[in-house]
């Protein structure tokens, strides 16, 4: 598809309604999702706490992208892409290791923790490796949340490290851990997994168990008694109650935008678990439950449900046209002990259950959109976050293309 085709596609777009079908299945499109958001955006990586030594590493992949997430031996964090500066190999193939050199295993070509090239065995004698490394690309810690960013010269991270920073704090993620990780591979375009994800409308039917303990599955529960309730606790638990929204409003903006937001939760419901009890001790200086809970967001495809006693990451990535993944990190307390503060399925469960939910109704939602006759249609007043994500996503894709490498 030409470079005009999707340009008519965009401006024959509906308001509020969904997106054509070649935005879901053309691979040119998605080359161009791949060009203009993702090697421009802060991607969420990992959790300082998955590598706490010098020398830990671990891997970060995308699209046919890999980088290596690293603790130098000074103790700062590099993203360095997988790729050798020999003939190109793969130098790290497992997920995660530890190591005081990175050695590609097909020519024994061998970096240190910087990306720096220290050894090449059997070279020619006029060989000069000074100045030759791993690239480097960006990388920014959010309270222990790694950002990388393949752009050259990237949006500015500072006004997200500020513009959170009160939100954030009392949480202290900085000296959270992660409790558990796992990805849920999806059959299906990334839109169609953050689409899925900005809206509650399919709350009530399809997650009962998400359901029955927050509010943003019923329409209309940010105001009233409820939410008044929740906010006057707010502060005597030692949680912000201020909420910043600047999600999808910058086009192109790709990690410029944030949001935080908290809303009640019901039944006597004091964190997302089976039956509302807590499931890990309190996070940071987080004093008592609220019966609130947060939502966050930073960049496009960075999404963190935040309870008092532990937190849920999601993020979204595209693999393929019509296949992503959904991987989750649960966060707890740093000093917490499985097994004593926590039980892992328990801790996991509610999560867990929604997203195999979600996971074939975004599938079920592909096939759909597949069909030669499916015709985008009107969204709901529980779908505006959705909205608010397609126009920034076409404005987005109407936009320049600097170069990244």
């Amino acid at each position: 598809m030409q470079d005009k085709d999707i340009t008519q596609l965009i401006e024959r777009q509906r308001e509020r309604h969904s997106l054509t079908r070649e935005f879901y299945s053309d691979p040119d499109i998605y080359e161009r999702d791949i060009e203009r958001i993702f090697l421009r955006s802060w991607l969420y990586a990992g959790h300082q706490s998955e590598i706490p030594e010098p020398g830990d590493w671990m891997l970060f992949d995308f699209a046919g992208e890999s980088v290596i997430v690293a603790r130098s031996p000074e103790g700062g964090i590099n993203a360095l892409l997988n790729v050798c500066r020999h003939r190109g190999s793969r130098i790290c193939v497992e997920n995660t290791g530890c190591s005081k050199r990175l050695i590609c295993r097909y020519h024994g070509w061998t970096y240190d923790l910087d990306g720096r090239l220290v050894g090449a065995s059997r070279m020619h004698e006029d060989f000069d490796k000074t100045g030759i490394a791993l690239k480097r690309i960006h990388v920014e810690l959010l309270d222990g949340m790694i950002f990388v960013n393949f752009a050259d010269n990237p949006t500015p991270f500072n006004p997200v490290r500020e513009g959170l920073a009160e939100c954030l704090r009392a949480y202290d993620l900085g000296n959270a851990k992660v409790a558990h990780r796992q990805n849920y591979p999806i059959a299906a375009n990334w839109k169609l997994a953050v689409e899925n994800y900005t809206e509650c409308y399919h709350c009530g039917p399809a997650h009962p168990e998400y359901s029955r303990g927050h509010s943003l599955a019923h329409h209309g529960v940010r105001s009233g008694p409820l939410f008044d309730e929740m906010m006057a606790k707010a502060g005597a638990c030692g949680l912000s109650v201020e909420s910043v929204n600047r999600m999808y409003q910058d086009a192109p903006g790709f990690g410029a935008d944030y949001g935080y937001d908290r809303y009640p939760l019901i039944g006597d419901h004091l964190t997302g678990s089976e039956d509302g009890r807590p499931l890990a001790p309190l996070l940071g200086s987080i004093r008592d439950y609220d019966g609130g809970a947060t939502d966050l967001q930073v960049g496009p495809v960075l999404f963190g449900l935040m309870y008092c006693d532990y937190v849920v990451l999601y993020r979204f990535t595209p693999r393929t046209v019509d296949k992503a993944d959904c991987d989750i990190t649960w966060l707890v307390r740093g000093d917490a002990e499985e097994g004593r503060d926590y039980d892992r399925a328990k801790l996991t469960w509610l999560w867990d259950v929604t997203t195999q939910a979600d996971k074939d109704i975004i599938e079920r939602n592909q096939q759909g959109v597949n069909s030669r006759y499916y015709v985008p249609g009107q969204l709901s007043a529980m779908e505006n976050f959705t909205w608010k994500f397609i126009s920034w996503y076409l404005a987005t894709l109407r936009s320049p293309l600097r170069a990244v490498a």
